[in-house]
């Protein structure tokens, strides 16, 4: 049984002050229920995650701490960069591996998020891998050849029971931050197709991985896409920047 996982991706936004306050309002809106039900997590920017962990650690909070990515390196002469040993010694949990905005803004490829996913998983995080398809891969059909090529080369020389335990979100770029999104039956649609594409290469496996979507998710619409079989959460943007939105996300049921 998949439990359902709500993260929420802060990006550029918010300072270590406004972290803190962020994560204490998102506590005061969720029951201890809430919990058993999902797995929470916050993605501050790098600058807040000590602030952040600060907070969830000494309020005892049942959140989950996540960054937004990290090189594959454990040290070295790698200005700017953050190790996932730095990110492990932070209490981080998630690590989100592969995000569009990494891929298309910084150059990464497929080689660097497989890279990154197993530096992850050395330091016992869970990387939430990335996937999805552009606009115009869409408009051309070839959604299904981009996202299956994203998966089979990101968890490429893993093996099954590490599989198991990571996560994959599917984001296809033209619904982020667009306002766009896809629908509740497409979206399912996708994560079946990403499912099944961990199926081939690890087998039973896949049915233990988790399938976020991510794109313009809001409280209005995350109802109907975790009514879908093989949606198991959401990899949030802008809503979970205010709590009281990404707390209705979390509680969708209700």
């Amino acid at each position: 049984m998949r439990k359902d996982l709500i993260a929420g991706n802060w990006k550029m936004h918010s300072t270590h002050l406004d972290a803190i306050q962020m994560v204490q309002k998102l506590s005061y809106r969720l029951d201890p229920a809430d919990y058993e039900r999902v797995d929470v997590v916050v993605c501050p920017p790098f600058t807040a995650l000590r602030s952040a962990q600060t907070v969830i650690e000494s309020d005892h909070l049942q959140i989950d701490l996540g960054a937004q990515h990290c090189f594959y390196e454990e040290k070295g002469a790698y200005t700017g960069e953050v190790s996932p040993q730095m990110l492990s010694k932070l209490s981080v949990s998630y690590v989100i591996a592969g995000h569009s905005e990494r891929r298309q803004i910084f150059g990464e490829s497929d080689d660097d998020v497989n890279k990154k996913v197993k530096a992850i998983l050395s330091e016992d995080m869970i990387p939430i891998m990335c996937c999805g398809e552009t606009d115009e891969e869409k408009e051309q059909g070839l959604t299904e050849e981009r996202v299956g090529s994203q998966v089979r080369l990101g968890l490429q020389g893993l093996t099954a029971d590490q599989v198991a335990g990571i996560v994959i979100a599917y984001e296809p770029i033209w619904a982020i931050g667009t306002g766009k999104t896809a629908s509740a039956d497409d979206a399912g649609d996708m994560c079946t197709f990403v499912r099944n594409t961990v199926a081939e290469q690890f087998g039973e496996a896949a049915d233990s991985v988790r399938i976020l979507y991510g794109g313009s998710v809001k409280a209005g619409n995350i109802a109907g896409l975790m009514a879908k079989r093989d949606i198991d959460g959401a990899l949030v943007g802008g809503a979970a920047l205010d709590p009281d939105s990404f707390a209705s996300i979390v509680r969708y049921w209700l």
